[in-house]
């Protein structure tokens, strides 16, 4: 199967800075499937690592492409693409 991928735009007023990017780091490593977030046209970094998440500088409004390989790759990359959406700032 091949690997499945998905551009999303990100929600977040303050973009993937410290708290959403530690959930959708988590999330990408509790799903248990080889998952890769890469930013613009960017080499894409290991979705599970924090460090590498943050260090692509995503802001509000930028897109990413994530790619999953695995079984359930299309749920995995639903549930990834909703907290990459979601405004994890707002009030």
């Amino acid at each position: 199967m091949a690997p499945l991928t998905r551009t999303v735009r990100i929600g977040s007023s303050h973009g993937l800075h410290a708290r959403p990017a530690k959930l959708f780091a988590q999330a990408a490593k509790d799903s248990g499937i080889p998952v890769t977030i890469a930013k613009d046209a960017g080499a894409p970094v290991n979705a599970a690592s924090i460090l590498g998440v943050i260090a692509l500088g995503i802001e509000q409004g930028d897109y990413v492409t994530l790619t999953a390989d695995g079984d359930s790759a299309e749920t995995v990359l639903d549930t990834l693409a909703e907290l990459l959406t979601t405004d994890h700032d707002a009030a």
